[in-house]
């Protein structure tokens, strides 16, 4: 099925006019907040929408939501912090650094990356820093703990900032972009510059694990609630890997959903549902039923338009999406 033949949910979509190149999307409860190019942060509700001016003369080149705060990086060296009332301030800031890594977690953590440092915050306000050997490009906290991974050229880094011992670093050669834990934490996944992925097998033996054959970089993933699935950008279709079994993905083949002539620029899976929302560089959306590969559309293709950020709301029910030329939209499921 096409994105031509699928059924339509197009008339379910709120559209919202950003204004600007959406880079990131996420949720602080029934607020969708929009991180912008031009350094605003636009909060859309019930219609109505607010903008921020999280970044003065910057542009948001990093953006993390926790469902309370609303935080972005910008090229101005701050991270700031949004709130769904519209307040906005500063969280930390460097000088001479853009920040174009961030990370949160559910305990109230944040971590920001600024060239080769990164530094970490606890929920009572306690920093550390740990530089690594080359830019800090990505970082991601485990799903339980405090434990961050930081991606970097020849590897990744898992670090505990608020203990004394020695960072472990993972190893394999290439240059590291994003990074993510599987939900149970029993592996770490990097994409790499090489158009492939990476990912590390923590339990038993730090087994390594390499897909490959993408035409392009995959800068966008997303895990299925269980951990069971990785989907990925960076193709003609969503390639999603199986991680059910302890060795992952290895020896087995991806699935390919959403097959259309336009690369995937972002997914997201449904926070408890096997459905996953695909977006593609012509400013198609497309919901994907993993277990029928049925296929339902959310927005036509719209020249110039490519999907840049993409969030499912916490209880599923509503998807917001933002692209590159400012148009941006909430979907609401029947």
């Amino acid at each position: 099925m096409t994105a031509g033949t699928a059924p339509s949910l197009t008339q379910s979509i709120a559209p919202v006019d950003a204004g600007a190149h959406v880079t990131a999307v996420g949720w602080l409860k029934d607020t969708a907040a929009f991180g912008l190019g031009d350094g605003g942060v636009l909060l859309a509700r019930n219609g109505e929408t607010h903008r921020v001016e999280a970044h003065p003369d910057a542009g948001v080149l990093a953006a993390a939501c926790d469902g309370e705060r609303f935080l972005t990086g910008g090229d101005d060296g701050r991270v700031a912090v949004t709130g769904a009332d519209g307040s906005t301030r500063t969280l930390a800031e460097t000088k001479g650094a853009w920040i174009d890594a961030l990370a949160v977690s559910g305990g109230g953590a944040f971590a920001y990356g600024a060239g080769r440092r990164v530094t970490a915050r606890d929920d009572k306000g306690r920093e550390k820093v740990l530089e690594v050997p080359s830019t800090a490009r990505g970082l991601a906290f485990a799903p339980k703990g405090y434990r961050l991974a930081v991606s970097h050229y020849n590897g990744a880094t898992l670090w505990f900032p608020n203990v004394e011992a020695r960072p472990e670093v993972l190893e394999w050669k290439g240059s590291h972009l994003d990074v993510t834990w599987s939900p149970d934490g029993r592996f770490v996944v990097t994409s790499m510059q090489e158009n492939a992925l990476h990912g590390w097998r923590l339990v038993p033996d730090k087994g390594h694990m390499r897909m490959s054959g993408y035409p392009s970089k995959t800068r966008s993933f997303s895990w299925s609630h269980d951990g069971k699935w990785l989907a990925t950008s960076g193709a003609e279709a969503a390639i999603v890997w199986p991680f059910e079994s302890k060795d992952g993905p290895m020896g087995k083949a991806p699935r390919e959903c959403g097959v259309r002539p336009a690369k995937v620029s972002r997914v997201a899976f449904h926070p408890n549902a096997y459905v996953l929302a695909v977006g593609y560089e012509d400013g198609c959306i497309l919901l994907i039923r993993l277990g029928d590969a049925s296929e339902l559309l959310v927005r036509h293709a719209v020249k110039d338009s490519g999907i840049s950020a993409m969030a499912w709301d916490r209880a599923g029910r509503r998807l917001a999406f933002g692209c590159e030329d400012g148009q941006a939209g909430i979907l609401t499921l029947p």
